[in-house]
């Protein structure tokens, strides 16, 4: 049924996949500008919607960025955000206010001076960003693939394993946003969510099927998710009730999420010992309501811990939600990312040199 529902669809994503490609031959023969600025841009984008790991690569990238010495700040559109425009986040914000995941950028990096902002129109973001903060040296743009009015320094492009571009379809009939040939523009391509034994002959395969789309010499490499231990979410403003919260361990508990794809994370609390009673999934960026919590309330026993993603947990500690969350035993997983063989190594040889330290 699938098969046929995709067929069916297919003269629609070739009828799409023709006006983006008109787009893309513009913006490739100079018809359309695409800006540059005083400092590098590093893109971290994909070619599919959602879920291809964006979020921890952009924390992978910030982290290696501040090492290097760089000054690094993060753009992103800011999907889901009740406001509109160039924004820089700041202590007054929230979730809804720039989005989940560059508020949960923001949480996890404003106390190592790194600016985040969010704008439709990356390049009225990147000004807004060299305005306020001139010290920048780099920044690093969350999905801005397909947003070609500013030009990337870098442009690194996502691809799932699962769900590799090369087998895709243009929307309708598939995920992605525009075509494979999209793939040309990379200047580093990253298979991402991959087993951390994928063997050397599978990774060749894939790097083979890439690399017909990419231009010669674009190195691809591959990644996997690594998770740190549960983080216990605040739900309480009485410092000694969160402390008498319960320690996650093995044995039956809950899941809440609101992100693309949820099953690396439902596999890896299996690995770890966890049953889920309960699988609260909604789709992503959704805005978690006190009814959602109340359901979710309604399959939970004492001692049982509630886990949920870094990103969920921007939307979950909206004031809104403070009543619905009292007495519920909330754990973030931490993920992140590690790099199989040297593509680590290779990643930080292609990243913009940082700037010699001021006298």
């Amino acid at each position: 049924m699938a098969r046929l529902l995709t067929f069916l669809l297919l003269p629609l994503s070739w009828l799409y996949a023709v006006v983006l490609a008109g787009r893309n031959w513009l913006y490739d023969y100079g018809w359309k500008r695409s800006e540059t600025f005083a400092v590098p841009l590093v893109d971290v984008g994909n070619l599919r919607v959602g879920g291809t790991g964006k979020t921890p690569h952009v924390i992978w990238m910030v982290e290696e960025l501040l090492r290097q010495g760089h000054r690094p700040a993060i753009l992103s559109r800011g999907y889901g955000r009740q406001t509109q425009g160039p924004r820089l986040a700041g202590p007054a914000d929230s979730a809804a206010t720039v989005g989940d995941e560059p508020w949960q950028y923001y949480g996890q990096f404003a106390a190592r001076q790194v600016p985040v902002a969010v704008a439709e129109k990356r390049g009225l973001g990147v000004a807004l960003l060299l305005s306020q903060h001139p010290e920048i040296s780099i920044i690093v743009l969350d999905d801005a693939y397909q947003h070609r009015a500013v030009r990337p320094t870098l442009n690194i492009l996502l691809t799932e394993l699962a769900r590799p571009f090369y087998t895709d379809h243009v929307l309708p009939a598939g995920r992605l946003r525009e075509s494979r040939a999209g793939a040309a523009r990379a200047d580093v391509v990253i298979i991402t969510k991959c087993p951390p034994d994928l063997s050397s002959a599978a990774r060749a395969a894939v790097a083979q099927r890439v690399r017909r789309y990419t231009r010669p010499g674009v190195p691809v490499l591959f990644s996997a998710y690594t998770y740190a231990a549960p983080q216990l979410l605040p739900v309480a403003d009485d410092a000694a009730a969160i402390a008498a919260e319960p320690t996650a361990s093995a044995g039956p508990a809950l899941l809440l999420t609101g992100i693309a794809q949820p099953g690396p994370l439902r596999e890896y609390l299996a690995q770890q010992g966890y049953t889920l009673g309960w699988h609260a999934e909604f789709p992503d960026h959704h805005a978690f309501t006190p009814a959602d919590l109340a359901a979710l309330r309604a399959h939970w026993q004492p001692g049982w811990p509630i886990f949920t993603t870094e990103k969920d947990a921007t939307r979950l500690l909206d004031p809104a939600l403070r009543a619905a969350r009292a007495g519920l035993p909330f754990y973030t997983i931490p993920v992140r990312v590690a790099f199989l063989g040297d593509g680590g190594a290779v990643l930080r040889r292609r990243l913009p040199a940082a700037p010699a330290p001021r006298p």
